[in-house]
């Protein structure tokens, strides 16, 4: 039973991930609003390939556990970075999924970044 709750963590995590990263690929606006987020340009470039990468092989499942690791090391580089910013004061809009990403970052963003998180350690561990 354990397995097949990390297998369905990961699976989740990995929808996740390919919504992501497809909405970052479709949006004109990604390169702005991770500009305005503070990341540099070659970093913005490569972060929807990455997540569309990562989504699928945990989708998939293969290597899930190595890989669910790697998705909760870019959820927790992603929350550091959101975190950084709401303590700068800075609340520019997430620009985590694309066009439906037009609030600005908030305690909200950390919230779901912890479930994600949480869905990463469980793909690891179960």
């Amino acid at each position: 039973m354990p397995d097949r709750l990390g297998a369905v963590a990961g699976v989740a995590l990995g929808l996740v991930f390919l919504a992501a990263g497809a909405a970052k690929r479709s949006s004109p606006n990604w390169p702005e609003q991770a500009r305005q987020l503070g990341v540099p340009n070659p970093v913005s470039s490569v972060v929807p390939w990455a997540e569309l990468v990562v989504g699928a092989l945990l989708l998939t499942g293969v290597a899930r556990r190595p890989v669910a690791g790697v998705a909760g090391g870019l959820v927790l580089g992603f929350s550091a970075l959101l975190a950084i910013r709401i303590a700068q004061g800075r609340r520019p809009p997430c620009a985590c999924f694309g066009r439906r990403s037009v609030r600005p970052i908030g305690p909200w963003s950390l919230i779901r970044n912890a479930g994600f998180l949480a869905l990463a350690i469980v793909a690891v561990v179960a």
